[in-house]
C-alpha cells in the first residue's frame, strides 16, 4: 500500500490526471491482471476454472484482480442466488472485450516486432 503523502503517490496522481492512459497502464501492470482477463475471455467464467487455468495464482490475488476488473467495468459479475452454494460467474463487458482485443494485438506486436535484450 502506497502512502498517500508520498511523492511517488503525488506523481502517480498527476500522471493519471494528465492522461487516462497512464491510469490504464498502471492497472494493467499489476501482476496477473491481464492473464485473468484473458482467462475469462477464453470461457473460464468461474473462480475455480480461472484458478485452474492460472495454476500459480493465489486465491487472494485472484479475488483482488477480479474486484479490480469489476471496479473498472471490464468484467461483470453475476450471482445466481437460487443455487446453493451461491454460483458466481464472470464475463467480459464490451469494454473488456475491446481491451482484450487491443492487448492481443500488443502481444502479437511484442512477439514479432520488439527485440528484447537477453
Amino acid at each position: 500500500m502506497r502512502k498517500l503523502s508520498s511523492t511517488n503517490y503525488y506523481n502517480q496522481v498527476y500522471l493519471e490526471d494528465k492522461c487516462a492512459l497512464n491510469e490504464l497502464l498502471y492497472l494493467l501492470s499489476k501482476r496477473w491482471l491481464t492473464e485473468v482477463l484473458f482467462s475469462i475471455e477464453e470461457g473460464n467464467n468461474r473462480f475455480s476454472s480461472i484458478k485452474e487455468d492460472l495454476k500459480h495464482i493465489s486465491d487472494n490475488i485472484l479475488a483482488n484482480r477480479l474486484k479490480q476488473l469489476e471496479h473498472y467495468q471490464l468484467i461483470s459479475r453475476q450471482e445466481n442466488v437460487h443455487e446453493v452454494p451461491l454460483r458466481v460467474e464472470y464475463t467480459l463487458t464490451s469494454s473488456g472485450t475491446k481491451l482484450s482485443d487491443m492487448l492481443d494485438q500488443l502481444c502479437k506486436f511484442a512477439e514479432s516486432e520488439v527485440v528484447f535484450p537477453e
